[in-house]
């Protein structure tokens, strides 16, 4: 039997090897999981930006995404994708928090009904204020947007009482709120519809208890619908597009991801529920940032890649085994992944709130 790389390294020197000697693509830090899945599954995804990849994923791997929600037949495609239909398994947009979360089951089940009216824009548009980008130009009137968010929240209970397994990413841990009841919006008023009253309107930023109680309270509720319910925990690794703090948003990004880390890591000691590390695969220093394009937010595709590789890996037994590429084969596979690559800009750019953001940001200088 051939020697183990590490055994010629003296002992001393082996931890750098151990950190530094696997190619980057190679490195995985998942040791094991509680719980796996497989294609009878119904899995929901919810959570951040990133839990797109994950569902898109699934989806190609042939397994039970969980869609409670989708357009009407006659809806074309690209405006049913424009609209977030199948984006997450129902219309509910970004889940950006694990407050948000929290407030969503509530709102379905009845037992919170936020204070905030819907939002109007200078064309007479609605705006719901918990979902304003699912509806691109905005509602025709309140009774349209009134009945859309019915059909949303049964929806949402349909997705409750039959998912099997749920995947949330936490993204952030800043919020703004409503002074009146604590209601959560995805973005600030005034970004993507409605007008920020600071009278009405309060910037939140959470700390570590207050998200883990929120991720018990949700997990909580959620198993007293579906008992066996069970939960994945990722933290996102794209970086904040801007802060509501008085500091560099880099600072803000490190105490952001740092609380979610830790709070998943404190809620995935619970039975049936697990933490996936999604945010250390693609941030690892092995990677030398080779995982982030340019605007140095967005994930590479090879960076996904390698997240869904050992995501499948540890949690299915899904292996499929494929013979070598062809050279035409490859390069036909090079072009395609360009073209994906340019697809998830373009679809980032409409169905990640947070973007609007960073453009306020840039408008505002340094």
């Amino acid at each position: 039997m051939a020697s183990h790389p590490y055994s010629k390294i003296p002992p001393q020197q082996r931890w750098r090897a151990a950190m530094a000697l696997p190619a980057p693509a190679e490195v995985d830090p998942v040791v094991g999981m509680p719980f796996g899945i497989t294609r009878e599954d119904r899995i929901a995804t919810a959570g951040s930006c990133f839990a797109q990849h994950i569902g898109r994923h699934l989806s190609q791997r042939g397994f039970h995404r969980l869609v409670t929600e989708t357009a009407h037949p006659i809806v074309p495609a690209d405006v049913a994708a424009s609209m977030q239909y199948g984006v997450y398994t129902a219309r509910y947009g970004n889940l950006y928090t694990a407050r948000q979360a929290l407030q969503l089951f509530q709102r379905a089940f009845g037992s919170f009904t936020p204070r905030e009216e819907p939002w109007t824009d200078s064309e007479g548009h609605w705006f719901d204020p918990f979902r304003p980008a699912i509806q691109p130009g905005g509602f025709e009137s309140r009774e349209e947007l009134e009945a859309d968010r019915a059909q949303h929240l049964a929806a949402v209970r349909n997705m409750f009482g039959t998912a099997d397994v749920l995947v949330f990413t936490l993204g952030l841990t800043e919020a703004w709120i409503s002074r009146e009841d604590g209601a959560v919006f995805p973005v600030c008023p005034g970004v993507s519809g409605g007008s920020f009253d600071a009278a009405r309107h309060a910037f939140l930023n959470f700390g570590v208890e207050e998200v883990v109680s929120d991720l018990r309270e949700f997990l909580r509720l959620a198993r007293g619908v579906r008992p066996d319910l069970r939960v994945i925990l990722t933290v996102s690794p794209v970086p904040l597009a801007a802060t509501a703090e008085a500091r560099h948003v880099w600072t803000s990004t490190t105490y952001s991801k740092s609380v979610l880390r830790v709070a998943a890591d404190v809620v995935a000691q619970e039975p049936l529920t697990a933490y996936f590390p999604s945010y250390e695969i693609v941030t690892a220093p092995s990677n030398r940032g080779a995982y982030y394009d340019e605007d140095l937010r967005t994930v590479r595709k090879a960076g996904v890649d390698h997240v869904m590789r050992l995501f499948f890996k540890h949690l299915t037994d899904d292996e499929p085994q494929r013979r070598p590429a062809t050279q035409d084969e490859a390069q036909n596979e090079a072009q395609r992944a360009q073209a994906d690559l340019q697809r998830a800009r373009e679809a980032v750019d409409i169905i990640c709130e947070e973007n609007a953001l960073d453009s306020l940001a840039r408008d505002a200088g340094p």
